[in-house]
């Protein structure tokens, strides 16, 4: 094989591995920050004054009222703890009971220092996607 055609060669190669390598890090449908992704939750999965816990996704939804759906980081602005429940009207973290507004992650009772980071959601029917 001449010195030509082993580049030629290595280069197709190098060329097919760095496509693969750049498709791997794209994220898949079911990725939270896809618009228009898998499916988070159903909006009757979601009750009225209440909301649902994801913590595979590090997401809570909550229905302030109905038909209106919030979403926030499940992560608790004072040490990072997972909120645990939602009751009440409140996102409750289980580490040093900070409560959070269900409607607007807004802190209810501290020692958290600031409120849940909102997160986008978008309903088309019955279904709440990521937007």
């Amino acid at each position: 094989m001449s010195g030509v055609a082993r580049r030629t060669v290595v280069a197709a190669a190098g060329s097919a591995g760095l496509a693969a390598a750049l498709a791997a890090c794209g994220g898949g449908a079911d990725d939270k920050n896809t618009p228009g992704g898998t499916p988070l939750a159903r909006t009757g999965d979601i009750p009225v004054g209440g909301g649902k816990i994801l913590a595979d996704k590090g997401l809570v939804i909550t229905q302030p009222k109905a038909g209106e759906f919030r979403a926030f980081s499940s992560k608790c602005t004072h040490q990072g703890c997972a909120v645990s429940s939602v009751k009440d009207g409140v996102i409750v973290c289980p580490c040093h009971q900070s409560h959070f507004d269900i409607s607007d992650g807004s802190v209810k009772s501290g020692p958290a220092p600031s409120p849940l980071p909102p997160e986008p959601i978008q309903v088309v029917g019955e279904e709440i996607s990521p937007a």
